[in-house]
C-alpha cells in the first residue's frame, strides 16, 4: 500500500497500529524513532507493557522487573561501544547470562539477592571504565529516582556509589596483576574480615576417637589469634555426630586490617586422640579417654585471607596432617614446644601419605552479620562463628561480649618419689562459693563441665600451650575463680585407679576493687594437701593464689617464687615450692574493664560521691581503652546528665571529649559505631541542650582570642555532635521549629554539615533558613577554591535549600533586601550560578546530581529575572553588569557540556531541551525588551556567547537564537552607521568555536536563511547583511573543511585546509587571524620536517613588519612590547636558521644581506654585522663544498567525487624529500587515502571517473624546467651555483609519454612513434609555503619520435658497449632504417632540417665514444682487458662508417683547459641538455623508463654542445667515469 519499511534495530519499542495478513508485515508506529512504516511480524516480539502519563505525554513501561530492565537498557547501551575494550565484552557476556537467569524466577531469594548484587556492581563498574553516567541506588540496589529523592539523599547516595566502585576498580586492577602484589582493594577498605572455612574430610588412620582443634596462628608473633574450632571426629572416619557430616562449616571472623598487615597467617590443625596413653598398648586394662597429642597440620593461608587469590567456593585444598609418630622420628618432636613444632612441620618435604584435610576456603568481607546477609548460601544460621582473641578493631553497638580467654602455659612438677617423671594432666573448673561450674572448649562444641588437658609422656616441664573460652555471666563475675587440679595418669587402668590429685592451683576472675582479671602471664601458686581439701572452696580461697612478679598491678595476696608457707589459715594446704603452673588470660569484655576509673564511671551509682573524680580520671585514660566501650560510656553519660543536673555541664564536656576522640583519624573506623549507636541505640532527649551549651561556649572563648583548648578535637567531630544534636532534638519533640533549636550556630560555618541532616519542614521552618542561611552560604561557596574538600558538600546544602523554595519564599526572601543589598545579591547569585555551570564541582558522571542541581538553578534563574525585569529595566535603574551578568548566566547554562544532547535517549533529550529552548526564549525577549541605547552596550561583549549559543545542534534553539544576530547588526548600525564591531567579532568568534567543535552545514543555511530573510523587510540594510553572509558563509566553509581534517592522520590535507583559511584572511584584510594560521602552518612543516617551507611560512609573517621603530600588537608567538624592526629581526634570525636546516642558503643568504644592510647603515651595530657576515660567509662556503641532492617531483591527481572540494578533480605537483622514490612517495600517498583506488595510466582520466562518488589517485614523476637566473645567463657560473636553479624556483614541469599514429612496422617500431609532452604550470614557484601546489594549466603537444629511451645509469663499461656493439636494439641503424630513405624524404619534406640535424649529431658521437673508450682503456682491469679490446674493435669499424656517410668532427683537447676552478660557458638560456643529444643517436635498451626523459627538438648550435661537453668534462676531471656516464645519458 505504498507505506514505508521501516528500519529498526533489536531492542527498538515499537506500538502496532495495524496488522496485514498478506506479506505477514505490521504497520508499526515507534515510539524511539517516531517513524510509521511496515515491519514484517516474525521479528517483533510481543511484551506486556505499563502506561503512565507524565505531563501530558504518555510513557511506554516495560511490565518486567526493574533489575532486567537496567540490564537490557545497559547491554543496548555498551553494545555501540564494546569494541573499544575487551573487558566490555566479557562484561556483556555475563550480564547476559545473568539476565537469563532473573528471567528464569526460579532463583531463591538469597541467590537472587546476591545476583542482584553482582549485577547491579557489575553495571556500575562498566560504566565507570566506559565513562558513561553513575547510576545511584538505594540500600537494596534499586535505582533512585531523581525527581522523588531529596537533594542531601542524592548526593549521599553519589559518595556511596562512588567509594564502592572505586574499591570494585581497585580490587579488579589487583587481580588482573601477574605478581597479586598487595591486599585486594576491597579487603583493604573494609574494617572487618572473615575467612569462611568448609571441612570436606578428614584422611588419618588413628583408630581412635580424636579431636580436632583448628585455628589461625601467627608464626612470626608465635601466638594463635583466633578461637579454636572443635571437630569430634569418630573412630570409624567420621565425625561423631552423623548429622554434621558435610557441614562442617566455620567462619572466623572479627579479623581487622591490622591482621591482614601480618606477614604471614597459618591455619593450623591440633589433632588430639582420645584413647589410650600409647596406641601400641593393646591390653584391654588400658587405661581410656586420655587426651594425647597427636599430630599437626599446618597451611600457609597469607595470600588467601589478603584476597591475593581468589578462592573458588568449590575449590578444595590438601593440608597434608604429621602424626608425632612421624615427626618424633625425623624431628623428635613429641615434647617441642608449639610453634617450634609448627615451624618445622612447614619445613618438612616428607611426604604425608595421603593424610591430612581437605577443605575449602574463602575470604570474606564484613562482620557476621554482613557475611550472613551478603553470603547467604555460604553461611547460615548453623554455620560456626570462631571469634578472634581479643576485640575487633570496631566494636558495634549490641555486640555485647563477656568472654575470658585462658591459655595452660606450661609447668615444672617434681617426680618426688617416682622413678620417673609423672604423666601430668591439668583439670580445670570454674567454680564459685558454693561450687557450680561452667567451661566451652572450642567453637562449635557444647559445653562442659570440666577441661582436662593433654597428657605429655613423663616430661618434666610440659608446655601445653591449650587455649579455651571460660563463659561465666557477668552478674557472677565477682564470685567465680578457676581451679586447677593436676593429677598423675596410669597407662594401666588398675593404678590410674588408685592416682589421685597431687596439687592445685587457683585464680580469681576479678579483683578486690572491681576490676576484672588482668590479661597476661600468671604465675600461678602450687598447693599441695589432701585431695579433698583440694576441692574445698574454703580451704583455699583466702589464700595468696599467685606469686610475686615484677609489674605485676595485682594488689592481693602473693608470694614470692621461694615461699613455701602460707600466711593466714591455710586449712590444711601447703605451698609447693618444686612445683611451679602458669597461664595466660585475655578478657574480652564490653562491660568489664581493667581500668579503675573506667569501672568507677560505668558504675557510677554505686559510689555517686566519687563521680567528678571519676570524671576527671576518664581524660587521662589510654585512647584505645575508652574507645572500646564507648557507646556504653556516652550511654552512661547521657544517664548522668539527665540524673544529675549539677554534674551535667562537666558531662557534657567529657561527651565531647569521647565523641571527638572516636572521630579522630586514629579510630575512624569506629566511625559506624557512632553512625549505628545514634540511629539505632541512643535515646537522651534533652542531651541536645547541654552539648549546644558547651559547644557555644567553646565557640564564644574562641572568638574573643582566648585558648580554648578542647576547641580543635571538638571542630573534628563536629559532624557528629550535631548528629546527636539533631537526634536528640527529633527525639524530643518533631514538631517543634528545628529553627530556635539552632539560632546560636547560624553565623558557624560549620553549621553546613547541620543543614544536610535537616529533611525539610514547614514554611515558616524554610523560610527562617532562608534568611538567616542562604546568603552565608553563597558566600562561603564565591570565597571557597574549588579544591577544597567540602565545597560539593557545600554546594549540595545550597542547592537542598533552594529546592525547598517556593515562589512565595524567593518573594518573601527578596523583600528582606534593602537599598542596594537586592542588586549585590542578584550580582553575586548570578555569578555564583555561571561559575558552579561552567564548572562542576561534582564528578562528570553524576550525572542525576547535575540535572538536580540544574533544575533547581534553573528554577532560581527565571525567578530572579523576574526580579531583574521589575526592579533594574528602567532607563533611571537600568544596570548594565547586572544584565551582562544574566545573559552569560543563561548562555553558560544552554551551552554547558552536561546538556549536550547527542548522547541522551529521546525522552531525556526532549526535556532538556525544552528546558534549554525555554530560557534561550526567555534571553531572547530580554534582549528584545531592552531599548537600543542599553542594547549597544552589549556589542561586542555578548556577540561571542550568543554565536557559542546558537552552535548549539539542535534546530528549535538555533531558529530561537539566530534573529537576536540580527537585532544586533540593526543596533550597532542605528548607532554608529555600519556593523563593523559585529562584523569583527563575529569571524573572531566563529574561528574558535568551529575549531572547537560548534556548527555544521545546516547552521550554515539556517544563518544564511534567516539573516536573509529578516534584511528583506529593511532595504537600507539589506546590501551589507548580503555581503556580510557572502563572508561569513565562505569562512564558514573553510572551516568546516579544516575541522573535518584536523583529526585526519594526512598532515597535506591539514596544511592544504590552513592555507586556504590564511588565505582567506588575508583577502578579507583580518591580519590576526592571518598571522593565527600562518603559526599554524609552522609548526605542521615542524612537525613533518619541512624546514624550508617553515621558513617561506614565517617569512609571510616577516613581510608585514617594517623596518622601524614603531610599536608592533602583540602577534602569535611574540609576547611583550616590541618594535617592529626587534620582532622583525626575531623572525630574520629563525627564518635563517629555518633555511639552514633545509639547505636552502642562497635564500638565507639573501635575508642576511638584508640584516646586514641595517646593521651597517640604519643602526650601526658593527659587533652583529660582523656575526652576520660570518654566518653569511659560512653559507657560501656550504654551497660550494657540501652536496645537495635534487628532490625529485611528482604530479599527483585526485579524482572522484569522493574527496573534499579542495582537492576533488585537481592535480597538484609535490615535491619530495631528499632520495625518496616515487614508489615510497606513492605509499606513502596512498596510506593517507586508504579507500582510494590508484590509476595506472598517465592519460588524463576522463568523466566517468572524475564523476564516481568513489576516490582515485593518480602518481607520476615530472622533471622540472629550468629558469636561470638573468644574472647568471651567459657568464661563467660553478655546477654547484646552477644545480641549485635545475630543482629550486621551479614553475613549469614536463612529463613525456610514447604514442602510436598510423600503422605499426613490425620491423621497426620507431617509424610510427610519437611523444606526447604535457607541461605542467603551478600557481607559484616551489619551494614555497606548501611542499605542494596546484596546478593552474597544463598543455599537451606531439611530436615525432626521433630518440630513444634513456639509458639507465649503469657501469661505463656496459654503457660504452651498448653503444659500439647494439646487438640488442640495433643502434642508430634502426633510424636511417626508418628515416634516411627516399620512400620518407618524399613523404615528409618538411623535415629536411631535423634530418640533416640528426646526421650531425650521429657524426658528433664518435668523438665522444672515442674519448670514452680511450679512458676506459686506463682504468679498466686486467680481467676485463679482453673485453675492452672487443670494444676498441668495434670501435673502430663503427668510426669508420659514420666517418665515411656523415664526415669527421674533433673535439677540443682537454689537456689545453688549465682552469683554477670547474666554469661553465652558458651562452645562451637553453633547455636542451647534453642528453637529450645523445638520446637521438643512441639505442633503447629499457622502454619502461619513458617518464625519466624528455623530448626537444629546437635546433642546437655545435659551439653550445662542446660548451656543455667542455663544462662538464672540465667539472668532473677528478672521476671522468661520472662525467661519461652522464654525457652519455
Amino acid at each position: 500500500q505504498g507505506e514505508k519499511h521501516l528500519s529498526l534495530e533489536v531492542g527498538d519499542t515499537v506500538h502496532i497500529q495495524e496488522a496485514y495478513e498478506m506479506p505477514c508485515s505490521l504497520l508499526i508506529f515507534s515510539t524511539n524513532i517516531h517513524l510509521q512504516g511496515v515491519f514484517p511480524a516474525s521479528f517483533v516480539h510481543l511484551k506486556e507493557v505499563i502506561i503512565e502519563k507524565r505531563d501530558n505525554e504518555e510513557v511506554v513501561i516495560s511490565a518486567e522487573m526493574p533489575l532486567v530492565k537496567e540490564v537490557t537498557t545497559t547491554l543496548r547501551e555498551w553494545g555501540s561501544i564494546w569494541k573499544q575494550l575487551f573487558v566490555v565484552n566479557r562484561l556483556m557476556w555475563e550480564l547476559m547470562e545473568w539476565r537469563s537467569q532473573l528471567l528464569s524466577g526460579t532463583l531463591p531469594s538469597d541467590e537472587f539477592k546476591e545476583l542482584k548484587q553482582k549485577v547491579t556492581s557489575k553495571i556500575d563498574y562498566g560504566n565507570k571504565i566506559l565513562e558513561l553516567d553513575q547510576v545511584v541506588r538505594d540500600e537494596d540496589g534499586n535505582i533512585l529516582d531523581p525527581e522523588k529523592a531529596s537533594v542531601i539523599s542524592l548526593f549521599r547516595a553519589h559518595e556511596e556509589a562512588t567509594t564502592k566502585i572505586n574499591e570494585r576498580i581497585k580490587e579488579e586492577q589487583s587481580n588482573i596483576q601477574t605478581d597479586h602484589c598487595g591486599i585486594s582493594a576491597r579487603i583493604q577498605s573494609s574494617p572487618t574480615h572473615s575467612l569462611y572455612v568448609f571441612v570436606r574430610n578428614f584422611v588419618c588412620r588413628i583408630g581412635e576417637d580424636s579431636e580436632l582443634f583448628m585455628s589461625l596462628y601467627d608464626p612470626i608473633k608465635q601466638t594463635i589469634i583466633s578461637e579454636n574450632y572443635l571437630v569430634r571426629w569418630g573412630s570409624k572416619g567420621f565425625p561423631k555426630e552423623i548429622d554434621m557430616l558435610n557441614n562442617l562449616k566455620v567462619v572466623f571472623t572479627d579479623l581487622g586490617n591490622k591482621d591482614l598487615s601480618r606477614e604471614k597467617i597459618y591455619l593450623i590443625c591440633q589433632i588430639v586422640r582420645v584413647g589410650r596413653m600409647d596406641l601400641k598398648e593393646s591390653n584391654k586394662k588400658c587405661t581410656q579417654n586420655l587426651r594425647r597429642p597427636f599430630g599437626v597440620a599446618v597451611m600457609d593461608i597469607s595470600d588467601i585471607i589478603k584476597g591475593k587469590i581468589e578462592c573458588d567456593e568449590e575449590k578444595q585444598f590438601f593440608i597434608p596432617f604429621f602424626p608425632y609418630v612421624i615427626l618424633s622420628f625425623l624431628l623428635f618432636a613429641e615434647n617441642d614446644f608449639l610453634h617450634t613444632l609448627l615451624n618445622k612441620v612447614t619445613a618438612l618435604r616428607g611426604d604425608s601419605g595421603g593424610q591430612g584435610l581437605w577443605v575449602t576456603m574463602k575470604a570474606l568481607v564484613g562482620d557476621i552479620v554482613q557475611i550472613r546477609k551478603e553470603y547467604p548460601h555460604l553461611v547460615d544460621r548453623s554455620t560456626v562463628v570462631a571469634r578472634k582473641l581479643g576485640f575487633p578493631e570496631i566494636i558495634m553497638p549490641g555486640d555485647v561480649r563477656n568472654d575470658i580467654y585462658l591459655t595452660l602455659q606450661g609447668g615444672d612438677f617434681d617426680k618426688y618419689n617416682k622413678t620417673t617423671q609423672k604423666n601430668v594432666e591439668v583439670i580445670m573448673w570454674v567454680c564459685d562459693e558454693e561450687g557450680k561450674n561452667s567451661i566451652c572448649l572450642g567453637a562449635g562444641d557444647k559445653g562442659v563441665s570440666e577441661y582436662r588437658s593433654v597428657i605429655y609422656y613423663q616430661v618434666k616441664q610440659p608446655r601445653w600451650m591449650e587455649t579455651f573460652k571460660v563463659a561465666v555471666p557477668l552478674e557472677e563475675m565477682h564470685r567465680i575463680h578457676l581451679r586447677f587440679m593436676f593429677r598423675h595418669r596410669s597407662s594401666l587402668e588398675s593404678k590410674d585407679k588408685g592416682e589421685k590429685n597431687f596439687a592445685m592451683a587457683f585464680v580469681r576472675l576479678m579483683k578486690e576493687d572491681g576490676t576484672v582479671l588482668q590479661d597476661g602471664l600468671h604465675d600461678l601458686v602450687v598447693f599441695k594437701g589432701d585431695s579433698k581439701r583440694m576441692e574445698d572452696v574454703s580451704s583455699y580461697l583466702s589464700l595468696p593464689s599467685t606469686r610475686h612478679h615484677h609489674g605485676d598491678p595485682h594488689k592481693g595476696a602473693t608470694l614470692s617464687r621461694s615461699s613455701s608457707s602460707v600466711s593466714g589459715s591455710g586449712g590444711g594446704l601447703s605451698v609447693s615450692s618444686r612445683d611451679s603452673f602458669t597461664i595466660s588470660t585475655l578478657v574480652c569484655s564490653t562491660k568489664l574493664t581493667q581500668n579503675v576509673g573506667l569501672l568507677g564511671l560505668l558504675k557510677w551509682r554505686t559510689r555517686p560521691e566519687l563521680l567528678k573524680e571519676n570524671l576527671e580520671k576518664l581524660k587521662i585514660i589510654d585512647g584505645e581503652e575508652v574507645v572500646k566501650v564507648s557507646v556504653y560510656e556516652i550511654k552512661c553519660l547521657c544517664v548522668i546528665c539527665a540524673e544529675c543536673y549539677e554534674s551535667s555541664y562537666s558531662v557534657s564536656i567529657l561527651s565531647i571529649y569521647i565523641i571527638g576522640l572516636i572521630a579522630d583519624r586514629k579510630f575512624q573506623h569506629f566511625n559506624t559505631v557512632l553512625e549505628a549507636y545514634i540511629k539505632q541505640h541512643f535515646s537522651a532527649t534533652l542531651a541536645y541542650k547541654k552539648l549546644m551549651s558547651v559547644l557555644k561556649r567553646y565557640l564564644d572563648v574562641s572568638s574573643r582570642g582566648e585558648q580554648c583548648e578542647p576547641i580543635l578535637r571538638t571542630l573534628k567531630a563536629l559532624e557528629y555532635i550535631f548528629k546527636f544534636i539533631v537526634r536528640s532534638r527529633m527525639l524530643y519533640s518533631q514538631n517543634l521549629s528545628a529553627y530556635h533549636c539552632f539560632s546560636p550556630f547560624l553565623s558557624v560555618s560549620a553549621f553546613f554539615d547541620l543543614v544536610l541532616c535537616v529533611c525539610g519542614g514547614t514554611f515558616q521552618h524554610i523560610q527562617d533558613i532562608v534568611v538567616s542561611l542562604l546568603s552565608i552560604i553563597n558566600r562561603t561557596v564565591i570565597t571557597m577554591g574549588r579544591e577544597h574538600t567540602l565545597i560539593s558538600r557545600v554546594v549540595a546544602c545550597m542547592t537542598a535549600i533552594l529546592s525547598q523554595m517556593d515562589d512565595c519564599h524567593y518573594s518573601t526572601y527578596i523583600e528582606t533586601f534593602t537599598g542596594t543589598t537586592d542588586l549585590d545579591f542578584l550580582m553575586e547569585s548570578f555569578l555564583l550560578f555561571k561559575d558552579l555551570i561552567g564548572k562542576h564541582v561534582y564528578p562528570s558522571d553524576w550525572m542525576a546530581m547535575i540535572m538536580v542541581q540544574n533544575r533547581v538553578f534553573l528554577r532560581a534563574i527565571n525567578t530572579y529575572a523576574d526580579t531583574m525585569n521589575q526592579k533594574f529595566l528602567n532607563n533611571d535603574d537600568f544596570e548594565v553588569q547586572l544584565w551582562n551578568n544574566y545573559f552569560h548566566l543563561a548562555v553558560a547554562f544552554i551551552t554547558q557540556e552536561s546538556l549536550q544532547l547527542q548522547h541522551f535517549s529521546p525522552t531525556k533529550r526532549n526535556k532538556i531541551l525544552a528546558n534549554r529552548v525555554k530560557i534561550a526564549l526567555d534571553m531572547t525577549l530580554n534582549v528584545y525588551c531592552l531599548s537600543g541605547s542599553h542594547k549597544i552596550c552589549f556589542i561586542p561583549g555578548m556577540v561571542g556567547p550568543i554565536l557559542e549559543m546558537t552552535l548549539i545542534p539542535e534546530e528549535e534553539l538555533r531558529r530561537a537564537t539566530i534573529p537576536i544576530f540580527f537585532d544586533m547588526v540593526t543596533c550597532e548600525h542605528s548607532h554608529s552607521g555600519n556593523f563593523h564591531k559585529f562584523e569583527n567579532e563575529i569571524i573572531l568568534k566563529l574561528d574558535h568555536e568551529v575549531e572547537g567543535g560548534g556548527g555544521d552545514e545546516r547552521y550554515m543555511q539556517l544563518l544564511e536563511t534567516i539573516l536573509l530573510d529578516c534584511a528583506a523587510e529593511n532595504p537600507t540594510l539589506r546590501p551589507q547583511v548580503q555581503h556580510f553572509v557572502s563572508l561569513v558563509k565562505g569562512l564558514l566553509i573553510r572551516l568546516l573543511d579544516y575541522r573535518t581534517v584536523m583529526s585526519d592522520d594526512s598532515r597535506n590535507n591539514r596544511m592544504s585546509c590552513t592555507v586556504n583559511l590564511l588565505n582567506f584572511y588575508k583577502d578579507i584584510n583580518r591580519e590576526g587571524m592571518y598571522i593565527r594560521y600562518l603559526y599554524k602552518l609552522r609548526d605542521l612543516h615542524l612537525e613533518g620536517e619541512n624546514y624550508t617551507e617553515a621558513a617561506y611560512t614565517l617569512l609571510l609573517h616577516s613581510r608585514l613588519l617594517k623596518w622601524s621603530d614603531e610599536m608592533c600588537s602583540p602577534q602569535f608567538e611574540f609576547h611583550g612590547s616590541q618594535t617592529q624592526r626587534q620582532l622583525k629581526e626575531t623572525l630574520y634570525d629563525t627564518i635563517i636558521d629555518y633555511f639552514d636546516k633545509g639547505k636552502m642558503w642562497e635564500e638565507a643568504i639573501t635575508l642576511c644581506k638584508e640584516l646586514a644592510e641595517q646593521y651597517e647603515n640604519e643602526i650601526f651595530d658593527y659587533e652583529l654585522l660582523s656575526k652576520r657576515l660570518e654566518k653569511q660567509a659560512k653559507f657560501y662556503e656550504n654551497i660550494m663544498k657540501i652536496l645537495r641532492p635534487k628532490p625529485d617531483y611528482f604530479a599527483v591527481g585526485f579524482y572522484g567525487q569522493g574527496y573534499p572540494p579542495f582537492l576533488r578533480n585537481k592535480v597538484f605537483i609535490h615535491r619530495g624529500k631528499e632520495y625518496e622514490r616515487r614508489e615510497d612517495f606513492q605509499t606513502q600517498l596512498m596510506s593517507q587515502f586508504p579507500s582510494s583506488v590508484r590509476l595506472n595510466t598517465t592519460t588524463m582520466p576522463g568523466d566517468d571517473i572524475r564523476n564516481s562518488p568513489l576516490q582515485y589517485i593518480q602518481c607520476f614523476t615530472v622533471q622540472p624546467v629550468l629558469e636561470i637566473p638573468p644574472r647568471l645567463k651567459n657568464k661563467p657560473v660553478p655546477d654547484q651555483i646552477i644545480n641549485f636553479y635545475k630543482s629550486n624556483y621551479v614553475q613549469r614541469f614536463h612529463y613525456s609519454r610514447p604514442v602510436r599514429k598510423g600503422p605499426v612496422d613490425p620491423n621497426n617500431e620507431f617509424a610510427s612513434m610519437w611523444i606526447e609532452r604535457t607541461t605542467f604550470t603551478t600557481v607559484y614557484k616551489l619551494p614555497g609555503i606548501l611542499r605542494w601546489v596546484y596546478c593552474l594549466t597544463w598543455v599537451f603537444t606531439l611530436t615525432y619520435w626521433l630518440h630513444c629511451y634513456i639509458l639507465p645509469i649503469n657501469p661505463l663499461s656496459m654503457l660504452l658497449n651498448g653503444i659500439v656493439d647494439p646487438a640488442v636494439m640495433g643502434g642508430f641503424a634502426k633510424y636511417e632504417k626508418a628515416f634516411f630513405t627516399d620512400e620518407y624524404t618524399q613523404q615528409h619534406p618538411e623535415d629536411r632540417d631535423k634530418l640533416l640535424r640528426l646526421k650531425d649529431l650521429i657524426a658528433w658521437q664518435i668523438p665522444l665514444l672515442g674519448g670514452g673508450i680511450s679512458l676506459h682503456g686506463k682504468r679498466v682491469t686486467d680481467d676485463l682487458r679482453p673485453f675492452h679490446e672487443r670494444m676498441e674493435e668495434c670501435f673502430k669499424q663503427l668510426r669508420k662508417k659514420v666517418e665515411k656517410e656523415y664526415g669527421v668532427r674533433e673535439l677540443p683537447d682537454l689537456d689545453e683547459r688549465k682552469s683554477t676552478r670547474p666554469r661553465s660557458m652558458l651562452r645562451m638560456c637553453f633547455s636542451l641538455t647534453t642528453a637529450d643529444a645523445m638520446h637521438i643517436s643512441m639505442h633503447c635498451q629499457e622502454p619502461d623508463l619513458l617518464e625519466k626523459s624528455q623530448l626537444h627538438y629546437e635546433s642546437m648550435p655545435n659551439n653550445i654542445m662542446l660548451s656543455r661537453y667542455n663544462q662538464i668534462w672540465a667539472g668532473y676531471d677528478t672521476d671522468s667515469s661520472v662525467l661519461l656516464l652522464w654525457l652519455l645519458n
